[in-house]
């Protein structure tokens, strides 16, 4: 009996012991390292840190994101393989910037008409009610044969023209001019006659300063304040239509992702859906403050887009696009499933609800 006793209670110690180490274990931070594809200075990386903030404070300490900013661990344009190697356990990066290796990355995020007509809430749409993610997961895992996990992070939204030495009145102007463009954008402005240089963002004031480029794109006003383009150019021309309904992206390594408990993986995703929406809504009022900025104070002068370059971006897409459809399957995979969804979404949403211009102007009417 004493013997059966014993055993007993040696069993119910293994099991608690077990149970204690456990839930010890489940307490334990995991420590994480990501690197953005972005500067310090750059309020992309500001949303980025804000992300990693928020999923230490909803997972309770349990999951602790080191971020760190374009190339403290590797290059900018690196952090994909890095993060496929476990060189580092996740990037914030940009898919367009990854179209040497499969052009249809341009079509996650950042690229002319949208596409299709696309806002920022369309693409996000496509991505989680039309099977977008799935493609998306496709792009890295099976045509890249990367081993990373995508989700869309940190909104940038309708990109401004960009930066000039000297005014751009039509299409023709472009011609000559060296300039900072990137993903399948360059090609469309290079079809113009201009000269694309590509380059992280960390990289292109330096290179403005040493007259290597004499124009740049990079983002919005307050984004583009941040870098500090102005000290360097005084003509900023917007809007565009080259990038519509630019979203930035998480990459996590795939192993990484893999040993994560499923309420972490929640966490994951709910704080980077929190990251975009806050990062949309507070760029409307640092824009609209750094327009006055920019102009108030450093000599700026803004210049609308005329339409003819606006509509002459979306026609050279338009070929593009069709270029690559014919010889890139995957692309045109990816296009079908955007256009299909397009024609559903964006004409009705067109006749739900007024125009933006036509209430702003009854309220704000537009100067000459």
């Amino acid at each position: 009996m004493m013997r059966t006793l014993l055993k007993l209670a040696a069993g119910a110690a293994a099991v608690m012991l077990v149970a204690f180490t456990g839930s010890a274990q489940a307490q334990t931070p995991q420590k994480l390292r990501f690197q953005a594809s972005f500067p310090q200075s750059s309020l992309n990386y500001t949303c980025f840190a804000e992300w990693a903030q928020q999923v230490k404070a909803m997972s309770g300490g349990r999951l602790d994101i080191e971020v760190a900013p374009a190339g403290q661990i590797v290059p900018a344009f690196e952090v994909l393989d890095a993060a496929h190697k476990q060189v580092i356990d996740g990037a914030h990066s940009a898919a367009a910037y990854w179209v040497g290796k499969n052009r249809a990355a341009a079509l996650f995020g950042p690229s002319p008409g949208g596409p299709l007509g696309f806002d920022v809430q369309d693409y996000m749409g496509w991505l989680y009610d039309a099977g977008g993610i799935e493609l998306y997961r496709e792009l890295y895992q099976v045509v890249l044969q990367r081993n990373v996990e995508p989700f869309p992070l940190c909104w940038i939204g309708s990109q401004v023209l960009g930066w000039f030495k000297t005014p751009i009145k039509n299409w023709e102007d472009f011609k000559g001019k060296k300039c900072r463009q990137t993903g399948l954008t360059a090609e469309v402005f290079q079809r113009a006659g201009m000269t694309p240089v590509n380059m992280p963002g960390g990289e292109i004031l330096p290179a403005a300063e040493r007259g290597a480029i004499e124009c740049a794109e990079w983002a919005l006003p307050a984004e583009d304040m941040k870098i500090g383009f102005h000290t360097v150019w005084k003509h900023y021309h917007m809007p565009s239509t080259h990038e519509t309904a630019t979203t930035l992206e998480l990459l996590i390594s795939g192993e990484t992702w893999k040993k994560l408990p499923p309420d972490l993986k929640e966490i994951v995703n709910a704080s980077a859906w929190h990251a975009t929406f806050r990062q949309q809504v507070r760029l409307n009022k640092l824009n609209a403050e750094a327009v006055i900025e920019l102009t108030t104070k450093h000599g700026v002068t803004i210049h609308r887009t005329s339409d003819d370059i606006l509509k002459k971006i979306l026609e050279t897409w338009d070929v593009i696009a069709k270029e690559e459809e014919a010889k890139n399957p995957f692309f045109k995979k990816v296009y079908d499933s955007q256009r299909k969804y397009a024609a559903l979404v964006v004409p009705a949403r067109r006749a739900m609800y007024p125009d933006y211009n036509f209430t702003a102007n009854h309220y704000w009417p537009e100067k000459k």
